[in-house]
């Protein structure tokens, strides 16, 4: 699944998608912040495992009620990784259609 197909798909469902930052289309690292209500609840990064195949992982600062800390955070990986997509999904369970998204691959 694209990112583009990803942010339809969360409208589809009456959610909110929005692309923070645009990564590579070919190589680009993805970061989905998961929000309901534009609260952002979790961070996931999707990663390599060692089997080859792509997981999606927590990550972020620890208070992840804090905005400044979660803004902080972004813009530290964005600067270290430039090609990174920053995605934000605000719709109830986001995390499933990063799993779908996942599944797709």
């Amino acid at each position: 699944m694209t990112i583009d197909a990803l942010c339809r798909r969360v409208a589809a469902e009456g959610g909110f998608a929005t692309v923070l930052a645009r990564g590579d289309d070919q190589a680009g690292a993805i970061l989905i912040a998961c929000a309901e209500r534009g609260v952002v609840r979790q961070l996931l990064e999707r990663a390599l495992d060692p089997a080859g195949a792509y997981r999606w992982s927590p990550c972020g600062p620890q208070d992840m009620a804090s905005a400044q800390a979660l803004s902080d955070y972004m813009a530290r990986r964005r600067a270290r990784d430039p090609d990174l997509w920053l995605i934000e999904l605000d719709v109830a369970q986001a995390e499933r259609f990063a799993a779908e998204m996942t599944a797709t691959d």
